[in-house]
């Protein structure tokens, strides 16, 4: 049997958002037992598309409850009670998701179960290092570093929703793109920031000297 299309539950999901704050444990409750790939694919579609700067921080951090929970290979997930009080913000959420559901729909037609036994435990602890690693260099304040990894966190949380094992082993070469993507985007921001002080510099000088 097919199941739901991830976009269905999360137009259900968006519907039923306020527009002020909501905490995160009431957004996991209500995806309930397909939370770890749901929840997941629910943080990494805002970094698909443009969004606030520092949300990819917070949704980075977000992320790791669930990753961790697929390298131990637990089937429910649990999160620690500070991180289900957090709140964020409903309408930001909801406009961000409303602009990246369309193009889910689009990518949806082309998946389906295959290769199911990759998408299961043990395999899943293989996933669940990789989604750790893509979090993390979500929190990294690194330029042009965040795309990468969230189309991979999205593809990740795709293959186990649809249970598409095809889908899963092409989110490693997505993973390597996005570790090249922490390279290149650490080297420009460390030459940007050398260009900016030598620059700054002779003007210090010369303030100094007044």
């Amino acid at each position: 049997m097919r199941p739901l299309p991830a976009s269905s539950l999360l137009e259900a999901l968006v519907d039923d958002l306020p527009a002020d704050g909501v905490r995160v444990g009431e957004i996991i409750d209500r995806l309930d037992t397909r939370a770890h790939g749901a929840l997941l694919l629910l943080l990494a579609l805002p970094m698909c598309v443009p969004n606030v700067p520092g949300i990819s921080t917070i949704f980075g951090i977000l992320m790791i409850a669930p990753a961790m929970q697929l390298l131990l290979g637990r089937r429910l997930l649990w999160t620690p009670r500070q991180l289900r009080d957090a709140t964020i913000s409903g309408a930001g959420l909801s406009h961000a998701l409303k602009r990246a559901i369309p193009m889910l729909k689009r990518l949806e037609m082309l998946l389906r179960p295959r290769l199911e036994g990759l998408t299961r435990f043990p395999l899943t602890i293989v996933v669940g290092f990789q989604t750790l690693a893509m979090a993390l260099i979500l929190i990294l304040p690194i330029p042009f570093a965040n795309w990468p990894p969230g189309m991979t966190v999205a593809m990740t949380a795709l293959a186990l929703l649809q249970r598409d094992g095809l889908l899963l082993l092409l989110t490693i070469p997505a993973a390597i793109i996005s570790f090249a993507s922490v390279y290149f985007g650490a080297r420009i921001g460390w030459e940007a920031f050398q260009w900016l002080t030598s620059a700054i510099e002779p003007l210090l000088s010369a303030l100094s000297r007044s």
